[in-house]
C-alpha cells in the first residue's frame, strides 16, 4: 500500500486513541485508551465496477459502493483488547432490471505505529438488488485482537506525560513528545485497526485520480 493510504487512519488514531479532560488544577488531563483506532485508508473506502470491465468510461458504470457507518465496540477489560466493527455498504447500480446480487472483498488490517503490518485479512460483503431497486446495502465486520501489554505505555513514559508541571518550572513549555524515545515508545503502543476494500492496481488508481 502506499504512505497516504494511512493518512486518515493516523488522523483517527489522534482522536480515537486518547480523550482529552481537565485535571483538578485546570490542566490538561490526557486519557489513552488500550483500544484501537479505527478508520478506513484514503482511496480504499469505495469501489466501483464498469462493464466491461477494462472502460473507465462514466456511461461504463455498473455498480458503485461506499464503506460507511463504521460502528466499533471495545472490550479492553481483560489481557486481551477485543476490538469488533460493523459496518454497511452502500451500493447502486447502473439499471434496475431484474434481482442482483453483487459480492464486494475487503480487507481487514492491524497496524502497529502507523508503519508496521501486524495482520491483515480479507473476507467479503454481499450486497443483494431487489428487482426495480437502484439501491442496496450490504453489512461487513471486522475484528480485531491485540495484547493489551503491547498498547500499554511503559509506567516510565506514562508517568513522564502525566507529570503535572507548574507555570513556574523550568520545562513547563516542553513537550514530552518532543523527545524522541517519548515519541517512539507513544508510536509502538498505538494500534490501528483499518477496513477498506480489496482493489486492484486499476481501481486503486481510479480512485486516486478521479
Amino acid at each position: 500500500m502506499h504512505r497516504p493510504l494511512f493518512a486518515a487512519a493516523l488522523l483517527a488514531l489522534l482522536a480515537g486513541c486518547a480523550s482529552h479532560d481537565l485535571d483538578e488544577t485546570g490542566g490538561l488531563k490526557i486519557t489513552r485508551s488500550t483500544c484501537p483506532a479505527v478508520a478506513i485508508p484514503d482511496y480504499t473506502g469505495d469501489v466501483s465496477l464498469f462493464s466491461p470491465e477494462q472502460s473507465r468510461d462514466a456511461r461504463a458504470l455498473d455498480v458503485v459502493a461506499d464503506i460507511t457507518n463504521l460502528r466499533t465496540v471495545c472490550d479492553e477489560t481483560g489481557a486481551v483488547v477485543h476490538a469488533n466493527v460493523t459496518f454497511d455498504v452502500n451500493a447502486r447500480r447502473s439499471s434496475p432490471h431484474g434481482a442482483r446480487d453483487v459480492v464486494l472483498p475487503y480487507f481487514v488490517s492491524v497496524m502497529r505505529g502507523g508503519s508496521t503490518v501486524m495482520s491483515k485479512q480479507e473476507s467479503r460483503v454481499s450486497v443483494h438488488f431487489d428487482d426495480g431497486k437502484y439501491l442496496a446495502t450490504g453489512t461487513g465486520v471486522a475484528g480485531a485482537n491485540i495484547a493489551k501489554s503491547l498498547a500499554t505505555l511503559p509506567g516510565n513514559v506514562s508517568a513522564r506525560l502525566n507529570r503535572k508541571r507548574r507555570a513556574t518550572d523550568a520545562d513547563a513549555t516542553v513537550d514530552p513528545m518532543n523527545d524522541p524515545r517519548i515519541k517512539n515508545a507513544v508510536s509502538q503502543a498505538s494500534f490501528e485497526l483499518l477496513v477498506g476494500f480489496q482493489l486492484n492496481e486499476a481501481q486503486l488508481a481510479y480512485n486516486a485520480t478521479r
